[in-house]
Formats: structure tokens, C-alpha cells, sequence
């Protein structure tokens, strides 16, 4: 490839972004509670460096993701937290250069693949570009939680454009993390990025819409804040159903944040 894509760039530049938030901290500050319950600042980038060591390998080699993955058990959060363990069991300095490491080694992995090359994944093939804007995901979701353990605020960029595809051709993973049956319906989504561009997804004539910051959105979708403190609207019954439920990752919901958490500043 002669040009890096622009999903992958946008993952390397949101890596960098999460890692200055940790590069300078106190040892004493990596146990510090997040608003994920049980899971402190060093929780969070051991998850972090646990999925970019899953991504890696399941692109460089997909046999070997594939068989680790088929030793998986069905307890989701058993799954997640046997990931963690070994970088939980290091100092702070040591799980900082680790998670640089696997965060390099999928970068690298995924520069050496075309945008729609199909790699296996957790629940299902993704192409590349895909993959990459799931990693999105978890680095926003997580560093808003790190974030937000500091006292810090993001800075957010058009380059959440990525996350917002991911977050709308999921857009059914709500309902089926709580065993609802998948609406036939399709929502018309107009959502307006930091710099004042606005995306449309979705039939124009849907009377199922949701609007709104882009931003919100992707709070909204990585479950990092309650939608009573988001500037998102719902128009039509099933769009306003899919607000209070809506994900962009598989597995349990959990709790998410209530309303009120945090202030609007905090966003």
C-alpha cells in the first residue's frame, strides 16, 4: 500500500491521544477507581493492551487468533479478566510499554493488509477498516473512562467519523445483548461531527431518526454517559426505545452511567 488508510491512521492518532493521558502519571495514580465499577486506570489500559494483542494477532495470524479464541469459555467477564491478568501483574511502567507494544504491533499488522481484507474476529469476520474502527471504539470508551478518572477532557476530532460507521452498522448489538428481538426498521441518523460537518446514515424518508453532536453519539454508544445528559433526539418510538439500549460492542451491557454523573463539561 502506498497510502496509509484513514481508519488506520485515525487508530494510531486515538492511540496517542489515550497514551498521553497515562505516559506521566504517579504510580499512585494507576489505582485509581474509574466510573467502570471494580476497574482502575491500570484496568483499563490492561484491557486496552489485552484487544490490541487480540487485533494483532487475529490479523498477522488469523490461525492462531482462531484457535485461541475457540478455548474461550461462555462467562464473558471471566474471558476479559483472564486477558487482563498478566499485564494487571505488572508495575505501572511495565504495563505502560506493554500496551505501547501491542498497540504498535497492531498497527503494523494492519498496515500490512488492504482496508477490505477479512480477518477473523470474535464474533464474526470483519474486513480490516472494520476491525480498525472497532479499536476505536475501545480506545474511546476506555479513555473516556481513564479520562474522567483524571479529571481530564478529551479532545475530540473528525476523526470519530470512524467510530460513528462502526457504531451504526452495529446498531442492533443493543438489542440483541439484552436477548430483544432486531426491530425491522431502519433509522435515518444525522449526526454533526466537532468540526461542523454532518453525516447521514439511513434512509431520508425513515420516521425512526436520531440527531444530534456526533460526540454525544459516541458517548451515547460506548455507554459512557446516560442520554438525559447527551444532546441527542430521538423522533419515533423505536429510535427513542433504542437510546436507553443502545451499544456498540457484543457482550453484557452492564450498568452504564446514570443520569447526572457528570457535568456537561465532563462530555
Amino acid at each position: 500500500m502506498t497510502q496509509q488508510p484513514a481508519v488506520y491512521a485515525a487508530l494510531a492518532a486515538d492511540g496517542e491521544q489515550v497514551d498521553r493521558l497515562v505516559a506521566d502519571l504517579a504510580p499512585a495514580d494507576w489505582a485509581r477507581p474509574t466510573p467502570a465499577p471494580g476497574w482502575t486506570v491500570a484496568h483499563q489500559v490492561a484491557h486496552l493492551a489485552a484487544t490490541f494483542r487480540m487485533a494483532a494477532l487475529a490479523v498477522a495470524q488469523p490461525d492462531a487468533f482462531t484457535a485461541m479464541t475457540a478455548r474461550l469459555g461462555p462467562d464473558f467477564d471471566a474471558n476479559v479478566a483472564h486477558a487482563m491478568a498478566g499485564y494487571l501483574a505488572e508495575p505501572p511502567e511495565v504495563l505502560l510499554r506493554r500496551w505501547r507494544e501491542e498497540r504498535a504491533g497492531a498497527d503494523r499488522a494492519l498496515a500490512s493488509v488492504e482496508p477490505q481484507h477479512v480477518v477473523p474476529w470474535l464474533v464474526r469476520p470483519l474486513p480490516a477498516a472494520v476491525l480498525a474502527a472497532a479499536g476505536m471504539m475501545e480506545l474511546f470508551g476506555h479513555g473516556q473512562d481513564i479520562a474522567d478518572a483524571l479529571g481530564a477532557r478529551p479532545e475530540r476530532t473528525d476523526r470519530v467519523q470512524h467510530l460513528v460507521g462502526f457504531a451504526v452498522r452495529t446498531w442492533n448489538f443493543g438489542y440483541q445483548a439484552r436477548g430483544l428481538a432486531t426491530p425491522d426498521v431502519e433509522f435515518r441518523f444525522e449526526l454533526t461531527g466537532p468540526s461542523g460537518a454532518v453525516w447521514t446514515f439511513g434512509p431520508e424518508d425513515s420516521s425512526e431518526r436520531v440527531s444530534g453532536p456526533a460526540v454525544d453519539f459516541c458517548l451515547l454508544v460506548t455507554r459512557r454517559r446516560h442520554r438525559d445528559d447527551l444532546a441527542l433526539t430521538a423522533t419515533g418510538a423505536e429510535a427513542d426505545r433504542w437510546l436507553d439500549i443502545a451499544q456498540a460492542y457484543r457482550g453484557p451491557a452492564g450498568p452504564g452511567r446514570s443520569p447526572g454523573q457528570f457535568s456537561a463539561l465532563a462530555r
